[in-house]
């Protein structure tokens, strides 16, 4: 039997509050309905996808599935007013077919993982109806009028998710029962089965908390930090996927030290193919056009090609405002800003010719601006907002962008600001190091990711 993934992503997304429904917000670098077909698209054992869509958006559906080479989407279909009128629509789609599994999920939904989706198509080997759901863990009360008439039995009790899966034959037959029922209303098609064909049982298969369904502003911000953390452990996990870094070239400003050394030894062990520029190595000014121009130059001239860019170059000047010459002023905003822009501006050819990555360097300090770090706070957080603008510029490009948070790393730059301090209390420059080659690997981008320190036991 084939298996047939319906995206349902004809919602508009009222409850949010934004002009564009939900499933169309952009969230790690992508539309959120972009990372849901992806998931399916990667799945193996998923034979095609169709995807049901509000009529007014048919067209971004199919400027988006070309764009990122969906292949198995065969279908994009218009959906109506109602949820049921999507899951209708991919009905009637495979009416005619006896062979066909369809596993209905919510595009707001885009974390689902390989896991849940295999195990819906393995359950449904045994069983016609499947759904996805979590354990409780919250007490249910049950009210009228503002009193509580019933708390049931919690450990009895679920929280529904998608997808949900069905034998076309059974969802077909559950619906015709369903649309003679003039007071039918429903809210998933699981709900449509064991109403209507109640002798069918409806296997379950356990969730997970990581997929969950963008409904309010405020998930926005925990599925950027959620993607976050997935990429990154995607990426390598035990660090075995570094060996993806060997043949890469990678340029290194800032690699003389600190969390740029690091970067380039971790990255030259892994097979990578690294150059480092540095104000005390190769005398090369991160804010000097002229300095940064030769550098990729000379890059390119041994290896006709630049893959990834980092920039760790910074200084720290702890002092009050109306003590500081201008002078430092000056130095600490071209280095700390104005390098970003040189670099990013003359790295665009070179990483866009391979689809490549740039990745900048913020402090925790951007979120809020410091005594005595007014000049670092504010840059720092300029560089975040640049991140961010560029991602969306350069997304069409093929082009990630992202930027490094760590908290306090033991590096020579902090050394000489704040003396000697105890090493257990900050990161390892090492540690940041490794999390950087994560994130240059990762798939996301216009993101700013954190670096936290594992406190010892």
């Amino acid at each position: 039997m084939r298996n047939v993934a319906v995206i349902l992503a004809g919602g508009q997304g009222k409850r949010l509050g934004y002009e564009k429904p939900k499933q169309f917000l952009k969230v790690a670098g992508k539309l959120v309905v972009e990372h849901t077909i992806e998931v399916f698209q990667r799945h193996p054992q998923i034979d095609e996808i169709v995807i049901i869509s509000h009529k007014s958006h048919l067209d971004l559906i199919e400027e988006l599935v070309n764009r990122n080479l969906f292949d198995k989407v065969k279908k994009i279909l218009a959906g109506g007013v109602e949820r049921s009128d999507s899951s209708l629509a991919a009905i009637k789609a495979y009416a005619d077919e006896e062979s066909v599994k369809l596993i209905f999920h919510d595009a707001v939904r885009p974390l689902v993982t390989e896991r849940i989706i295999s195990d819906c198509i393995s359950a449904l080997d045994h069983y016609r109806a499947v759904d996805v759901a979590m354990p409780a863990t919250d007490t249910i009360i049950e009210v009228e009028q503002n009193f509580i008439v019933h708390i049931p039995d919690r450990t009895r009790l679920r929280r529904g998710q998608t997808p949900q899966g069905f034998h076309i034959q059974t969802i077909k037959k559950a619906y015709e029962l369903a649309l003679l029922d003039k007071d039918f209303v429903a809210t998933d098609d699981c709900g449509v089965v064991k109403k209507y064909l109640p002798s069918e049982p409806i296997y379950v298969v356990r969730g997970e908390e990581i997929n969950m369904k963008l409904t309010y502003e405020e998930d926005l911000f925990l599925l950027d930090k959620l993607f976050q953390l997935r990429s990154l452990e995607r990426v390598v996990g035990d660090k075995k996927g570094f060996a993806r870094l060997n043949g890469k070239t990678i340029v290194v400003f800032g690699g003389s030290y600190g969390i740029g050394s690091e970067i380039v030894h971790i990255a030259q062990e892994y097979g990578a193919h690294v150059y480092s520029f540095s104000r005390s190595g190769t005398q090369t000014d991160v804010a000097n056009i002229h300095d940064v121009q030769e550098a990729l130059r000379q890059v390119m001239e041994k290896e006709n090609k630049i893959d990834y860019i980092v920039n760790t170059a910074g200084v720290l000047d702890k002092e009050a405002l109306v003590n500081m010459e201008y002078e430092t002023i000056r130095r600490a905003m071209d280095i700390n800003y104005f390098g970003n822009i040189v670099i990013a501006r003359e790295a665009f050819p070179y990483l866009k010719e391979q689809k490549g990555g740039l990745l900048l360097f913020t402090s925790s300090s951007y979120t809020r601006g410091r005594p005595m770090y007014s000049i670092y706070s504010s840059l720092k957080a300029a560089t975040v907002n640049f991140v961010q603008a560029l991602a969306g510029e350069w997304d069409s490009f093929g082009i990630q962008v992202n930027c490094m948070n760590p908290e306090r790393t033991l590096t020579p730059m902090r050394i000489k600001s704040f003396g000697q301090e105890d090493p257990e209390t900050l990161l390892g420059a090492k540690e940041v190091a490794e999390a950087s080659l994560k994130a240059l690997l990762s798939d996301i981008t216009g993101q700013v990711i954190d670096v936290k320190r594992n406190p010892k036991k």
